[in-house]
């Protein structure tokens, strides 16, 4: 197994800066990174900073495409029985051990209860936020007809009633 990048061992700010300075010089600009970090007394080799660039654009082109994935996935097929949390759960679950294992993570070092709680929090928030419009959009449908029977009966035309009830409707849409 290669010996741990030197950009891993890197202190967090100093990472953050470099991992900016990557993703704001659209992954060029090596030499300058060697200089700037040799300026801060880190010694990394154009090359290894390379490595690690490229390792970094991939994966956040990786997550750029499983966003967009998602949000696609979610506008397709609106999810009112929780099945997509559930596959969601599952699918982090299997990439957060293989992520483990890609950056060579000692499972022992992770608090994956911690994790997969977080998780698990989402997807219960993700149920309630359903949970909660649906019963909104049905206290609203329940009142429209409630409006659109008093009027009637109190002489409007049944074009107005469907009117203030199509209305009411709308607005809780």
């Amino acid at each position: 197994m290669p010996p741990k990048s030197k950009v891993h061992s890197l202190p967090a700010a100093v990472k953050q800066w470099l991992d900016d300075a990557l993703v704001e010089g659209n992954f060029t600009g090596y030499e300058t990174l060697e200089a700037e970090l040799k300026q801060r007394g880190f010694d990394i080799s154009k090359s290894s900073l390379h490595r690690y660039g490229q390792e970094f654009e991939e994966r956040l082109n990786a997550l750029k495409l499983a966003t967009e994935q998602a949000r696609a996935v979610v506008q397709a097929s609106p999810d009112d029985d929780d099945a997509m949390n559930q596959a969601l759960i599952r699918i982090t679950q299997e990439k957060l051990f293989s992520l483990m294992l890609d950056l060579e993570i000692d499972p022992a070092e992770v608090d994956i209860a911690k994790i997969t709680r977080s998780i698990a929090d989402l997807a219960r928030s993700s149920t309630d936020a359903k949970k909660y419009a649906r019963e909104v959009r049905e206290k609203a449908r329940a009142a429209a007809e409630e409006v659109a029977s008093t009027v009637k009966s109190a002489g409007l035309t049944d074009e107005a009633a469907e009117a203030i009830r199509a209305k009411i409707l709308g607005i809780a849409s």
